[in-house]
């Protein structure tokens, strides 16, 4: 052929000519499974190892989520340990400060031993059953004034004890 003759041109090929009829290319599309569409719900090969990826990736991450869970609740309990041992540090130096002053080791001596200082008369008060009474037990004195006997009678009446 020479350079200036066009190429010739494919002539148009029939399916009758192939000798493929119109069944036959239906069988074919059937049985190709890349000439179907795929079923709606069908799982493909893709999405099933993904599964299966997914699947391994959280059983894999599922214990040291847990054990993270499990230490952050840790932690928190300590540190709430840690904030009560500042709170109960901070209270024993403020009685410490206390006790370093000689009033009130000496006010704490006269209370808690019934101390009495040199020349003074110690008394203590027996209950009915023989025990000492403190003085946040004793009964308080009756009022003797009528605006003390009203006001006592109010708190009475405030507090549900019963009257005298």
């Amino acid at each position: 052929m020479p350079a200036d003759t066009p190429a010739p041109r494919p002539s148009r090929v029939s399916q009758g000519d192939l000798g493929i009829g119109r069944d036959t290319i239906d069988s074919v599309s059937a049985s190709s499974p890349l000439l179907t569409p795929p079923r709606k719900g069908a799982v493909t090969g893709r999405a099933l190892i993904l599964l299966v990826v997914v699947a391994v990736l959280a059983i894999t991450l599922a214990v040291p989520v847990k054990t993270w869970f499990a230490q952050r609740a840790q932690i928190a309990g300590l540190q709430a340990d840690v904030s009560a041992a500042k709170a109960q540090v901070a209270s024993l130096q403020s009685q410490a400060h206390q006790w370093a002053d000689p009033n009130f080791v000496a006010a704490q001596a006269r209370q808690r031993l019934h101390f009495v200082l040199p020349g003074e008369v110690g008394y203590v008060a027996v209950g009915v059953n023989g025990q000492p009474v403190s003085p946040a037990t004793a009964t308080t004195p009756v009022p003797t004034s009528w605006f003390d006997k009203l006001w006592s009678s109010v708190q009475q009446a405030d507090h549900g004890s019963p009257t005298q």
